[in-house]
């Protein structure tokens, strides 16, 4: 299954206006903050779109530079033969997991273990020639679906690690043990020249017992938020948020990864001004982190509307470039969000007395088309 669907612009635009009314229809809290479509954002944010069936000739790689900083909308078969070889410098993979999902009216079914793997195998191998030579893969997937992504890896490329990461949302299950982990398979081209920078990825935790050596703190920092310690991360990863309705980078999308996850990968894995690849884009999440840390970026998304999404995301990252967890260079623990803000409170007001106007986004997302 490829989920190929030819380009037809009326009849995608009367598909995403009946799915904005359903959209509206749900009885949504006074304070969701659930980034949606509407009608009139939707003419000008095509504009910015690329479209599979539009572009010039099948099978010819289009020059970096046309798709460099850009949405694909198209199905990933017709879409990757456009991406040239050697293109990225990291590519980020969200794909279909092996169960049955409803993606916005496309349907994606579950299957057995060796058809899931037979899909797997019409795109991966196309996938992993688009990366450079001394490139990085992160692909996430569940319990479910895990071992065959494994196996898909090893036969392109060498896989250095497994991450797991504590998802906390979910509903609970009766029969069985909730599922609340993720996996993310981390694969490199060439394990002798790979780039991974883990400075960039510390985190920031409370220290509960602080330990001193004569009289000063020893591997921490006393601070007026309190007591911290910068450590080095592992391949376990609690400190991840779902995005859900109060988080400005929320969508309808039922599987959006976190920003800040994302951030973790790109940092880690990529220097400012690198090419950052994600063939199963969904609503924008691998683009909008990239284009905030300051990397290039190119997605690939099937569904018009999250390909919209994305890129209204993506226009309010030009002012935004806050992500939630990641604050002052490093990652913060879950429920510090207080501790942040203080933080950055604490630097605005640093600026504005050194005559540095710090700029106010609270209101961002209605200033988006405001022209």
């Amino acid at each position: 299954m490829h989920f190929f669907r030819p380009f037809n612009k009326s009849k995608n635009c009367t598909k995403i206006i009946s799915s904005m009314e359903n959209t509206e229809s749900k009885k949504r809290a006074e304070r969701n903050r659930t980034l949606t479509l509407n009608q009139e954002e939707i003419p000008l944010l095509r504009q910015h779109l690329l479209y599979t069936d539009t572009l010039e000739t099948v099978n010819t790689p289009e020059p970096s530079e046309n798709i460099l900083n850009k949405t694909i909308n198209g199905d990933i078969i017709k879409s990757l033969p456009h991406i040239p070889d050697n293109f990225a410098d990291l590519i980020i993979i969200d794909p279909p997991y092996n169960l049955t999902k409803n993606f916005n009216g496309t349907v994606f079914n579950s299957r057995t273990q060796d058809s899931y793997e037979e899909y797997l195998d019409t795109w991966f191998p196309q996938v992993c020639k688009k990366l450079k030579s001394n490139g990085s893969l992160y692909i996430c997937g569940d319990w479910k679906c895990t071992a065959s992504l494994q196996r898909a890896v090893e036969k392109q490329l060498t896989i250095l690690n497994r991450i797991t990461w504590q998802r906390e949302k979910g509903r609970g299950a009766k029969a069985n043990w909730k599922n609340g982990m993720e996996d993310i398979w981390f694969a490199v081209k060439n394990p002798k020249d790979y780039y991974f920078d883990v400075e960039a990825v510390k985190i920031k935790r409370r220290v509960i017992a602080p330990y001193t050596e004569n009289g000063k703190p020893k591997d921490w920092n006393q601070t007026e938020e309190g007591n911290f310690r910068l450590t080095y991360p592992s391949n376990f990863w609690d400190d991840i948020s779902i995005p859900f309705w109060s988080m400005p980078e929320n969508t309808d999308h039922p599987t959006q990864k976190p920003e800040k996850l994302y951030a973790k990968l790109i940092l880690a894995s990529s220097k400012p001004g690198d090419v950052i690849f994600d063939p199963f884009l969904g609503s924008g999440t691998a683009s909008v982190v990239a284009k905030k840390l300051g990397r290039n970026y190119c997605g690939i998304e099937l569904n018009e509307e999250y390909a919209l999404l994305a890129e209204k995301r993506l226009l309010l990252a030009e002012t935004d470039k806050s992500i939630q967890g990641y604050s002052d260079g490093v990652f913060w623990e879950r429920n510090t969000l207080s501790d942040q803000k203080k933080r950055t409170s604490e630097k605005a007001e640093t600026k504005q007395n050194t005559g540095i106007k710090a700029h106010d986004q609270s209101d961002s997302q209605n200033l988006l088309f405001d022209e």
